[in-house]
């Protein structure tokens, strides 16, 4: 498979601290690569890094463009989309406004699939139609979940960036969200996963990377690393949720 994403030396600082150091990693088409980790290790800095919202050192080609000094926004056009920690919704507008605006740049170039592309999303989570003249701000946290996800989907992405998509959920509901995650994978849509939950991030992998305090530490298959000792014994204790 051709790369995808191909990082080289990716390096970020605030201030004199040092978050990222030298990460080097690929996502190949179609694939799903996962970065494991401990909370504060840097996985959230490494995804601002790529989609440009962080000034860093190194080097970021996606599908073999180099993407020095090209803006976020550029970045979603050009395929990459990220969905973020916190989801980052607009709570005061409707499920189906946010939607519509995960296309606002497909739309702005004159796009004429949207309400089609909408009703697949609606069928992939057949909750948010329920839900589409609902509040965003008035969503469990799943459905708000679903609703980042969906949103993302609207973008038509070539790569998606995952940030944390588990936290703050119901061991339910993890398993729910990453159900999903695997069944997109059939739409050949390649996804880089940035998770704590270790045990689910790697069932669903292709290929993982273990970052901790700023520095990738060990990388490998999926399976290969489940069935690592440094790993089993620090990521996939009894505090992994989902089975």
């Amino acid at each position: 498979m051709s790369a995808e994403l191909q990082v080289e030396e990716l390096s970020v600082a605030y201030g004199k601290v040092d978050a990222l150091q030298h990460a080097k990693l690929h996502v190949a088409e179609g694939a799903i690569v996962t970065v494991i980790g401990p909370n504060g290790a840097g996985k959230t800095t490494l995804l601002g890094a790529i989609m440009g919202l962080l000034p860093s050192r190194g080097t970021v080609r996606y599908a073999g463009t180099l993407l020095e000094g090209t803006p976020t926004e550029e970045r979603v056009a050009l395929g990459m989309c990220l969905v973020p920690e916190r989801r980052e919704l607009f709570a005061g507008l409707s499920v189906e406004d946010n939607l519509r605006l995960g296309a606002f740049h497909r739309r702005r170039e004159g796009a004429r699939t949207i309400s089609a592309d909408m009703e697949q999303v609606y069928a992939r989570f057949p909750r948010l139609k329920e839900r589409a003249r609902q509040l965003a701000g008035t969503l469990s946290g799943g459905e708000r979940q679903m609703l980042a996800l969906g949103r993302a989907l609207m973008a038509k992405p070539r790569l998606l960036l995952l940030d944390e998509p588990s936290l703050g959920l119901a061991p339910r509901m993890v398993r729910e969200i990453f159900h999903i995650i695997a069944d997109l994978k059939r739409t050949g849509v390649s996804m880089l996963l940035v998770e704590q939950n270790a045990r689910a991030a790697l069932q669903v992998a292709d290929y993982g990377y273990v970052l901790e305090t700023g520095s990738i530490v060990l990388e490998g298959a999926a399976t290969d690393l489940a069935g690592n000792p440094r790993v089993v014994e620090t990521y996939l204790g009894l505090s992994s949720t989902a089975r």
